[in-house]
């Protein structure tokens, strides 16, 4: 699994973990909806840090929480050049 695919489906389960859809997200950690539409969607190949930590900060989490799934365990985990 590809590193963007790992944080596309880490942001999407934790969407359904909150009960919160992908918009309400953007919305709460004050990003555009589009920002987030296009990493689910792969435009953005690489999702910055500062994105992810909106994130978290949106979902009152930790990065170190954010990070702290099995998703990110898999050893075959690559990232995109």
């Amino acid at each position: 699994m590809k590193l963007e695919q790992a944080i596309t489906q880490r942001i999407y389960d934790l969407c359904k973990e909150y009960e919160i859809s992908p918009n309400k997200l953007a919305s709460m950690a004050g990003m555009p909806a589009g920002s987030l539409k296009s990493i689910f969607y792969g435009k953005s190949k690489n999702p910055g840090t500062r994105t992810i930590l909106d994130l978290c900060q949106a979902l009152n989490i930790t990065i170190y929480d954010f990070f702290n799934d099995k998703l990110f365990k898999d050893e075959m985990l690559e990232g995109s050049y």
